[in-house]
């Protein structure tokens, strides 16, 4: 199937981890140029607990700066709906379009999750039963969204139901999502192709009342399939136990086998306590177990969206820590410049955005500040980008090793790179550096229709002196 930007690819092969052997990646996101893509980004929140945030173009640039290529905005249901005591806010509409305007001009693709924030005492169960047409009036919240976004080819999925929920319901969990959920999913999609067909859809699955969960994580199981096409496995992970994160991370991969769809994680990390901004033992809790859940990310070869690209205006206050937010900023305004460092630095990792050919596997090793990609080149599929965040990660400068072909260096006073090997079939022109994006830039491959590593190592690359070893 063909799409203006991505196309799903939920492959057959097994997915290996070992010294020796190189598989495809499961997961893969392809681009209308047939581009294997990792999608990384933030929730974009158009409105937190004090009221209405605003972003400009320099935030636009700070985001793609910190890795990413997609954002997902966050829709609230009162503004799009006539649910209880909301109405349609057309002017709703028109930032969004500013929103997506400014994600398009900074080179990243829109995401738009449905919540149902604005609506006053949302009943869950009454969109479950649909006495009162509920379910129409929410697809009809949505229609809005499909209309005004569906000749924009930047805007290229749409998160259905944000975390669905039981609440009150006397009915099992799988029963309310293969009897309720499901059908409902079917319903939304069915009425989303009368817009165009060329946009995805992300798939949730119900958040479990409080005090329920699987392996720690508050979110049922999915096992039953979905009967349409276009569909993108979102499952959201806030855990904070080690022992538990790679469990959970197994029981999405069943999940998406079953779906027959690849995986984005539409939210992840747990959220900061307050208390965390002034105890550096507290930060190293959070480094370690942000560091396993994204070096599972990468091993699985897929996507994840942070919560939220927001400062610290508001809190929330239901862990037994205390005060706590998602933002990732500490600075108590909507629109935060103060980073969380202990957590950015770990979402803005460096990662192969964008690839022509296909991806085998890629890690970025925190202990040595290495990028390991294995990968098979396709020349024909266009150019290729790698975040590699050159400030924060690489200070002493960076070396960027493809194969034995070719040895680039990147001080960190320069404007570009210095060649320090290049063999006769190698244009190193090919090779960019964006510094406003921080991203490397590959116009073409040396080899083509080949396996190559591509390493990015800190320093400035030198032969190994003999000497070294007596």
């Amino acid at each position: 199937m063909t799409h203006r930007f991505w196309k799903l690819t939920c492959t057959l092969f097994i997915f290996v981890i070992s010294s020796g052997s190189f598989a495809n990646l499961k997961h893969a996101l392809r681009d209308d140029q047939g581009r294997h893509m990792i999608p990384r980004g933030y929730v974009v929140n158009t409105n937190d607990h004090a009221g209405a945030v605003h972003f400009s173009a320099d935030d636009y640039q700070r985001m793609v700066r910190m890795g990413a290529n997609v954002q997902v905005i966050r829709l609230e249901l009162g503004r799009l709906s006539t649910f209880r005591n909301a109405q349609f806010e057309p002017e709703y509409i028109e930032r969004l379009r500013r929103l997506t305007r400014l994600g398009r001009e900074s080179g990243m693709k829109t995401v738009f999750k449905m919540t149902v924030y604005g609506v006053e005492n949302f009943s869950w169960q009454a969109l479950w039963l649909n006495k009162n047409n509920e379910q129409k009036i929410y697809i009809e919240a949505w229609q809005h969204i499909w209309e005004a976004f569906k000749n924009d080819s930047s805007v290229i999925a749409y998160d259905l139901v944000n975390e669905p929920r039981k609440l009150s319901m006397e009915i099992a969990y799988d029963d309310l999502t293969n009897q309720y959920l499901i059908p409902f999913y079917e319903k939304i999609i069915d009425s989303a192709l009368s817009f165009g067909s060329d946009k995805q859809f992300l798939i949730q699955t119900i958040f479990m009342n409080k005090g329920e969960a699987i392996n720690k994580n508050q979110y049922a199981e999915i096992k039953q399939k979905i009967k349409r096409k276009n569909i993108i496995f979102a499952p959201h992970i806030y855990q904070n136990d080690l022992d538990y994160i790679k469990p959970t991370m197994e029981r999405f991969e069943r999940e998406s086998d079953l779906l027959n769809a690849p995986i984005l994680i539409g939210e992840w990390g747990f959220p900061t306590l307050v208390t965390t901004d002034n105890s550096v033992k507290e930060q190293l809790n959070y480094i370690e177990f942000y560091i396993r859940t994204a070096e599972i990310f990468d091993e699985m070869g897929i996507g994840a969206i942070k919560a939220w690209f927001l400062g610290n205006r508001s809190y929330q206050n239901f862990l037994p820590g205390g005060e706590s937010t998602w933002a990732i900023f500490k600075d108590k305004q909507a629109v935060g410049t103060v980073e969380r460092k202990y957590i950015t630095d770990i979402i803005a990792r460096p990662y192969p955005q964008l690839i022509a050919g296909d991806l085998k596997r890629f890690m970025f090793h925190f202990a040595t500040r290495t990028l390991d990609v294995k990968l098979s080149t396709d020349n024909s599929k266009g150019a290729s980008r790698i975040f590699i965040a050159a400030d924060r990660h690489y200070p002493d400068g960076f070396s960027v090793l493809v194969g034995d072909e070719l040895i680039l260096t990147k001080r960190p006073d320069a404007f570009g790179f210095s060649v320090y090997k290049s063999n006769n079939n190698t244009e190193p022109s090919n090779f960019i550096w964006d510094e406003s994006k921080q991203q490397l830039i590959i116009l073409s491959w040396p080899t083509d229709k080949k396996d190559i590593l591509l390493q990015v190592i800190p320093g400035l690359y030198k032969t190994p002196d003999p000497a070294a070893k007596n």
